[in-house]
């Protein structure tokens, strides 16, 4: 029963497409009608009707702001337009086709297509189309030209010394970035679309001969499973590829900065560029690289060093430093030395609520005024977050709501999840942060520790496209701890990470 059903379903569908295939005809008005149908009424599709060497019927469509009018006036329509030559009526079908494309016209990018399909896409896209009488194939011309924003420093990820290039929205413009910095003839840039209506463009990029042909061949087939109508930016098209959806640890680095990206295509990774967004997903993914900065590499292995250590201290401020507060004032008084104790107890007098409710309120607050600077304005967001964060927390201790030494820890904790270089994983410590103040609240230091451990396990069983997350840690791999927390001079790190694999594990021939 459950076959015959299935059967009858793809009938239905090869039915459907079948019933709106169209064909291509010699004829020109056929070929005029069967745009219109599928185009619609699009007003700013531009149609010219014209004679090539005022004898041959042809039509040109364009995109209004998508195609550049002044090329397509200069380079297509008047060279077809007022060149004379006798015996032009005589040609037809391929002979006129190849005459107009190797003589007449002054475009390089011209291509043919003989589908409705592979002709109309781009035109939607920017390019020009133009169809003959007489000739039952579709010439595109290469006329994309439209404003995009120019290149500029990244918003998200500041480096004091460093290129101040970064991506824009725009695809090609992107490679191109990436091209620059990387000469290699085994650079590899693969076009490819997602998405059943929009059709975004995208660019999977790696560097043969370093990259896992197995991690490519991967992220190519889970690319090519996805079936939506959008791709809603570089964010849906990681939730469509990562191996856990349910984890809240990322497992695809997001990054703006095309030296961040170079760094990665030259470890053995993949790159995703989508049309559309200025960020490039990078895979696979291990977790200590979201403790790296481009800027590690620009400056002294010593400063880089402090700077890595600085960044593991303020992701466990910014996971435990409210629940240890939490399990300490609640259940471990006798751990704390007495006259800190003494500070606190009287701190905490008149207090009306215990310090779980109290981290919690203001942990809330924080998070609020954190999202409202971040949609506001940024003259006006940047004001909210400092100044809203001062007067609450003052009008707090005032009204007794809270203790000072509440707000220092919370001010703290704040701090210290800016410290993280990379966005997408400091928003993961924080909501780890309320699980873990809700298991001091519970359990105190047990319930810490067991929530940990618990973190852990996860992290142990997370993969990214078959690489271990924890990787150098578990597995053990001792030569990439020159690379880890402490950054060893240049000169002495001569392999590549364990993880992912590579072909080449060597950085230097």
């Amino acid at each position: 029963m459950y076959k015959k059903l299935l059967r009858k379903l793809n009938a239905n569908k090869v039915r459907k497409k079948d019933e709106y295939k169209l064909e291509v005809s010699p004829v020109l008005d056929e070929m005029v009608t069967s745009i219109k149908n599928i185009i619609g009424e699009s007003d700013d599709v531009v149609q010219r009707d014209f004679l090539i060497g005022r004898k041959v019927k042809a039509t040109l469509y364009y995109i209004d702001g998508l195609a550049d009018e002044n090329g397509i006036e200069t380079k297509i329509i008047k060279p077809l337009l007022f060149f004379s030559e006798d015996g032009i009526e005589q040609l037809e079908g391929d002979a006129l086709l190849n005459h107009l494309k190797n003589e007449v016209t002054n475009f390089i990018e011209l291509t043919i297509e003989t589908t409705f399909d592979d002709a109309i896409l781009p035109l939607m896209s920017g390019e020009t189309l133009l169809v003959i009488d007489g000739i039952p194939k579709f010439i595109l011309f290469e006329t994309r030209s439209f404003n995009q924003r120019s290149i500029e420093e990244p918003d998200s990820e500041i480096v004091v010394r460093g290129p101040r290039d970064g991506f824009n929205e725009v695809l090609h413009t992107n490679v191109m970035l990436l091209r620059r910095r990387i000469r290699d003839p085994n650079l590899t840039v693969q076009f490819g679309q997602i998405g059943r209506r929009a059709k975004s463009d995208f660019a999977l990029i790696y560097v043969k001969g370093i990259a896992n042909m197995d991690v490519v061949e991967e992220m190519r087939y889970r690319i090519s499973c996805i079936d939506v109508d959008n791709i809603e930016g570089t964010g849906g098209l990681e939730q469509f590829v990562e191996d856990n959806v349910l984890s809240p640890f990322p497992q695809l680095i997001r990054t703006e900065r095309p030296d961040k990206t170079t760094s990665y295509l030259l470890n053995g990774k993949v790159v995703i560029v989508l049309d559309g967004t200025p960020f490039a997903l990078t895979a696979p993914l291990t977790f200590e690289e979201y403790f790296k900065s481009p800027e590690d590499n620009y400056d002294r292995w010593q400063i880089s060093s402090l700077y890595r250590m600085l960044r593991y201290a303020g992701a466990f401020i910014a996971m435990f430093l409210p629940a240890l507060y939490i399990a300490m004032v609640s259940y471990h008084q006798g751990m704390i030395p007495t006259t800190l104790a003494l500070s606190i107890a009287g701190s905490r007098e008149g207090v009306p609520f215990p310090a779980f409710i109290e981290a919690l309120l203001m942990e809330f607050t924080i998070e609020l005024l954190r999202e409202a600077g971040v949609r506001l304005p940024r003259p006006v967001g940047q004001t909210i977050g400092i100044v809203g964060g001062l007067v609450i927390g003052d009008a707090a201790v005032r009204a007794g709501i809270v203790s000072p030494i509440m707000v220092i820890v919370v001010a703290l904790t704040a701090i210290a999840s800016f410290s993280l270089p990379a966005y997408n994983i400091s928003i993961t410590f924080r909501m780890l942060r309320f699980g873990i103040m809700l298991a001091a609240a519970a359990f105190g230091l047990f319930g810490i520790v067991i929530t940990y451990i618990l973190i852990n396990i996860h992290l142990v069983g997370l993969r990214s496209f078959g690489s271990y997350y924890t990787s150098p840690y578990a597995p053990y791999h001792f030569a990439n701890w020159l690379d880890l927390v402490i950054r060893a001079p240049i000169s002495v790190i001569k392999k590549r990470k364990a993880e992912p694999k590579t072909e080449d594990p060597n950085r230097k021939a």
